[in-house]
């Protein structure tokens, strides 16, 4: 279907469709508004549907296009410019395909853009993801698109080629890559089409591809009790390592690459400024991921510990003999697996150890945006995404409280059962944890306020205290107003006093 697109000179939409194997751009003078918009859908519906059944009149949608002249070359190659411009009628069939033939297909191949592409944005990526790009080009995108023009692939290609991924081998003899690897390929294969099809002007085959849904992971925290544990059983050498990454909940790149120099013993703060990524530092996973984390007690005296073994060793907090980082793959086949086997816990990645951080954290009950600043969150939304189905486990916020609120001794006096509907039912003496109490049987009368009349000793009246006695003291059938000042005679009776 023809797209609605919008000039970025002047703002004015114009319709960009291709015909007879030919791109057609046609400007309108209608600005880029949804009313127009909406105007123009109509008409590439319209152009769209005479396309397919072979009715479609150029000259008659557009009769002033400069589009003509060419489309009637295209049609008939020796025919005389100003003949052709005589024959505007071009029909494209029922059958057409509305691709390009191959000797008008525009841009350079596949593979030779691709290495354009990638040699131009180089210098914005980090070194782990240009490593981790360049197996995604050169495993699956050019082994499949390389010999193809940029501008002949079509969607139907781009589908057919997910399809294929979800096929193929994967890790741990799988059938097919995980949605979440297939996402990232033909991620990075849309945005090299949408940069191509922007430099050689065709419209791009990606509109409207859907990502795959991806299962979402559940994390494995430990709990206090398998934490304290794993530090008992663990080697000497490690154990202050593991202490910083259970209460401090810092990334493994992080804490393989803290340096001395961001710890502030005088403040109690670990500066993470750097992250240790395929052998060399570098800057951290994100502008959020630079943070200063509060050294609780027991990771003070941990680094302070350390700094005793390592301090002058290295530039390194943790590292090996020879004073460099350590090594993640050696550390999760020598030192964390076998330790999760020896105490019989499932196996789990050392990230595990950050998870757990948080959910401590939450149990203690410590403000969730101060949680969300150590662990280098810019808002706490991953925060409650996480770790909020752990809170209630752990800190009895599960209902608990509103019962502990019942249960106290707020008030006195008897409780009433409330039936449904909110009416109590008989007086009965129910369990006070559970029900409000009742109110007080007798109330106390407010004292009334206002002028009323004095009733004389021994003279009795059936008025009620409450009733109020106004001078009923009216000129001329309206109401007079209020004296400035009364004073009552000897009867009871009130008289007004003038000035």
């Amino acid at each position: 279907m023809p797209s609605i697109r919008s000039r970025a000179d002047n703002g004015l939409l114009f319709l960009d469709f291709r015909y007879e194997g030919q791109r057609c751009r046609e400007q309108t003078l209608l600005s880029d508004t949804p009313a127009n918009r909406k105007k123009l859908e109509k008409v590439a519906a319209k152009i769209q549907s005479e396309i397919a059944a072979g009715t479609f009149n150029y000259a008659s949608f557009f009769p002033n296009s400069k589009a003509l002249k060419r489309l009637a070359l295209h049609k008939s190659p020796n025919t005389a410019p100003e003949i052709a411009a005589e024959q505007p009628h071009l029909g494209a069939g029922p059958f057409s395909s509305g691709l390009p033939p191959e000797g008008s297909q525009t841009g350079p191949l596949f593979s030779d853009f691709t290495i354009q592409w990638f040699e131009e944005h180089k210098i914005e990526w980090r070194r782990s993801h240009i490593r981790s790009l360049l197996s995604t080009l050169e495993g699956r995108l050019i082994p499949h698109f390389g010999p193809k023009v940029v501008s002949s692939i079509t969607k139907s290609d781009i589908l057919a080629f997910r399809a294929a991924l979800a096929k193929v081998p994967g890790r741990g003899g799988k059938e097919g890559l995980s949605p979440k690897r297939i996402n990232e390929i033909i991620g990075t294969l849309c945005q090299i089409l949408d940069e191509a099809a922007d430099r050689f002007e065709f419209t791009t085959p990606t509109t409207n591809i859907k990502r795959l849904r991806v299962r979402k992971i559940d994390v494995d925290p430990f709990s206090l009790q398998d934490v304290q544990s794993i530090l008992a059983t663990v080697r000497p050498d490690y154990r202050d390592y593991f202490i910083v990454r259970f209460f401090t909940g810092m990334r493994t790149g992080e804490v393989h690459g803290l340096k001395w120099r961001y710890v502030d013993f005088s403040r109690r703060l670990i500066l993470v400024r750097e992250t240790f990524v395929l052998g060399e530092d570098e800057y951290t996973k994100t502008d959020g991921s630079q943070r200063d984390i509060q050294m609780s007690q027991p990771v003070f005296e941990a680094l302070a510990r350390q700094y005793e073994v390592t301090g002058k060793l290295s530039d390194y907090v943790f590292c090996n003999l020879m004073g460099a980082p350590l090594d993640n793959k050696n550390f999760t086949d020598r030192v964390w697996y076998p330790l999760l086997r020896h105490l019989g816990f499932e196996e789990r990645r050392p990230y595990q150890m950050r998870h757990t951080a948080a959910t401590l954290w939450l149990a203690a009950g410590e403000a969730p945006e101060w949680i969300a600043r150590q662990l280098g969150h810019t808002s706490t939304e991953m925060l409650f995404k996480v770790y909020s189905r752990y809170v209630p486990n752990l800190t009895r916020q599960d209902g608990s409280a509103m019962e502990r609120l019942l249960a106290s001794r707020l008030a006195t006096g008897q409780v009433i059962r409330m039936e449904e509907g909110g009416a109590p039912s008989a007086m009965q003496p129910v369990h006070a944890n559970v029900y409000p109490p009742a109110l007080p049987k007798t109330q106390a009368v407010p004292k009334p306020r206002g002028m009323h009349k004095r009733i004389p000793a021994g003279e009795s009246s059936n008025r009620r205290p409450t009733d109020i006695v106004l001078p009923a003291v009216r000129t001329n059938g309206e109401p007079q107003a209020p004296p400035r000042s009364c004073k009552c005679t000897a009867d009871g009776s009130l008289t007004r006093a003038h000035a």
